[in-house]
């Protein structure tokens, strides 16, 4: 994400002006506009011409700045829609007048808060810095089923299913077997090919249960060589192995916290973020008085001083309730002037949705506090 220009005060008004510069950028963005904010953009409006005999359509370009009523974001498309009524009257759109904003990559626009609180200059921060991106592709594969999946430093997207129905191995079948299994692995082939960018990622994962993405590297590097594909030629140090329990989009929790995956990533905030989640669940097992989870044992460790690292999914940022929202925006605060580490999970990201199955919200604490731990403590409020 490119920073155009900002004008803000912590905790007051002011705007920044964006230039998202990748898909993922788009999914920050989401995270930082919401109901009540204001955003300015180029926009493109369907406008009818009367020449007098006829009446034709053009679409004209128009600078417009909305009222944020709500924000769709789609995920695949990388597109963000925003929709509001207009606040700056023109020839084509009056003052007042619905309109959805379509915000994509490489085009600028401006966002403007009545406050800009520590988690949205936090997130601006993050995304403004290319040395915290994380960006990985990875195939989780077993016999017959292969899933690609680019990994970003907020979000996990699934690009391709590749699936085949496979004869035996054993009897006449196996003649069989091996014309459909070279024909699924040449669809993985292809699927890799179509979706992964090696200029920008920083290693491609093959992984899965067994001996499939063995067999997989073996195929993918014979083929480089027979046909000439340089991109695997060229990037194949970039190609490493990791052992997964499955093929399915679960199992990357795993696979980025193997050793060969994670020196890839290293010194990045999802490599951070996975670290954090396995020390909570080593903590949990080994003392579960110092691992709380769940919005009221989380407040009432703060409270005591108590929280050395804070695990927060984004969701809870993601809401139109101001006094939730300011809570969740103390805590966080709270958790930094006390010494203590937070960080700010993403939803989309495979990590964030470990986390969301402990509520969205945990905390390793640095000492035990064995009387709260069994208590029914509920979320706090204002």
């Amino acid at each position: 994400m490119k920073v155009l220009h900002r004008a803000f005060t912590k905790d007051g008004e002011g705007h920044v002006k964006l230039v998202p510069e990748e898909a993922e950028d788009m999914w920050h963005v989401f995270n930082l506009i919401r109901e009540g904010d204001r955003v300015t953009s180029t926009t493109f409006r369907k406008v009818a011409r009367d020449t007098g005999t006829s009446t034709d359509s053009e679409r004209v370009k128009i600078r417009l700045t909305v009222d944020v009523e709500s924000v769709d974001f789609d995920a695949e498309g990388g597109v963000l829609r925003v929709s509001g009524r207009n606040l700056e009257e023109n020839e084509h759109v009056k003052l007042g007048a619905y309109h959805t904003l379509e915000l994509e990559v490489q085009r600028a626009f401006t966002v403007t808060k009545a406050c800009w609180d520590a988690v949205d200059i936090e997130r601006l921060r993050t995304v403004s810095n290319p040395q915290l991106s994380a960006d990985l592709a990875a195939v989780l594969i077993t016999e017959g089923l292969a899933h690609v999946c680019l990994v970003g430093s907020a979000t996990t997207l699934i690009r391709a299913k590749i699936e085949a129905n496979l004869p035996r191995k054993r009897g006449p079948a196996i003649a069989g077997y091996d014309k459909a299994y070279q024909k699924f692995q040449e669809g993985v082939l292809q699927a890799v090919l179509r979706h992964v960018d090696f200029s920008v990622v920083k290693c491609l994962v093959l992984a899965g249960p067994g001996f499939a993405k063995d067999t997989l590297k073996e195929f993918m590097d014979k083929e480089a060589v027979r046909r000439d594909i340089r991109q695997l030629i060229e990037n194949k140090d970039k190609i490493v192995l990791a052992p997964a329990s499955s093929a399915y989009k679960h199992a990357l929790q795993e696979v980025l916290t193997c050793p060969a995956v994670a020196a890839r990533i290293k010194n990045t905030m999802a490599a951070r973020e996975i670290e954090a989640l396995s020390e909570f669940h080593e903590m949990m097992a080994r003392d579960s008085a110092r691992a709380f989870y769940g919005p009221g044992h989380v407040f009432a460790a703060n409270e005591l001083g108590a929280i050395q690292t804070l695990l927060i999914s984004d969701e809870l940022f993601r809401i139109n309730d101001v006094a939730k929202r300011r809570r969740y925006v103390g805590l966080v605060d709270a958790v930094k002037a006390g010494g203590g580490e937070t960080l700010v999970f993403s939803s989309m990201h495979v990590s964030g949705e470990s986390l969301k199955n402990l509520t969205g919200i945990a905390a390793i604490l640095r000492f035990p506090l064995a009387d709260l731990e069994d208590m029914e403590l509920p979320e706090p409020t204002d």
